[in-house]
This record gives structure tokens, sequence and C-alpha cells, in this order.
């Protein structure tokens, strides 16, 4: 399964826990996650663009081992649920989270250590609010990108 393409671009990744699990988040340390789901919004305007994404999920099914972000540490115990992808070289990653974050609930400090947003992870009780939060935050970037 293939998702990143070498365009520019911001995505947010979709993931469910299905029990509660404590985990060691890097920097952070250990966070409890209650079961449910997460979203995780990130960038990948760099060399390589939406390939970022196929890194993740290599990390997700265990096919790569280095962990470089918060994400990375929370990819090997959950599940892949859905991903979307804003094609833009525009820098719209704290727009979203932002935008994510006003519906779902952010898990502090987690993917926004080098900028001010409270959270680029934020949590959800149910996939359909889940969903919904992340499709309105990127239909709304997509129409500035």
């Amino acid at each position: 399964m293939r998702y990143g393409c070498n365009e520019l671009g911001i995505y947010t990744i979709i993931l469910s826990l299905e029990k509660a699990e404590k985990i060691c988040i890097g920097s952070l340390g250990e966070i409890d996650f209650a079961p449910g789901y997460y979203a995780y919004t990130g960038s990948a305007r760099g060399p390589g663009g939406c390939r970022r994404v196929d890194r993740h999920i290599q990390i997700l099914q265990g096919k790569r081992m280095t962990r470089r972000w918060h994400i990375d540490y929370l990819l090997p115990q959950a599940g892949l649920v859905e991903v979307f992808i804003t094609r833009t070289s525009r820098d719209l990653e704290c727009s979203i989270a932002e935008m994510v974050g006003e519906h779902l609930v952010p898990i502090r400090g987690f993917g926004s250590s080098d900028c001010s947003c409270i959270s680029h992870l934020h949590y959800g009780e149910d996939l359909e609010s889940t969903m919904a939060a992340v499709s309105l935050a990127h239909s709304r970037a997509a129409s500035i990108a």
C-alpha cells in the first residue's frame, strides 16, 4: 500500500488503538493513550514529498525500526485507518492541526516541539467524529492551498 508521491503536501494519518496503552514517546516520556482514534498531522514539504507517509506506514507495519519523530513511537502500537493528504507547497501543517484540534482532544506537546501549537496529535472517541474533523480541516486547507 503506497500513499506517498513526490509532490509536496500536508497529511493527517488516522490511527486506531483497541485498548489503553502506556507508551514511551521519545523525549515526551510515557503517555497514557485511551482506546479510540488518533489523528496525526505532519508536513511532507521536504525532499521526497508525500513519500513520508509511506515511511510512517513502514514503521507501523514493523518494516522500519528508526524512531525520529514522536509519531514513530505510537505507530507500532496502532492500526491504520485512513490517510488524508492536501497537496500544497504552502506551510499549512499548523493550520490543519489547529483546525483538527477545534473538534478533537489534543495530546499536549505531541509532534509540536518545533512550533507553538498545542499538539499535532488529536484524540477522538469514535471514528465518525474523528474522520469528520480531519476531512473538514483538509477541505478548508485545500481551498486556500
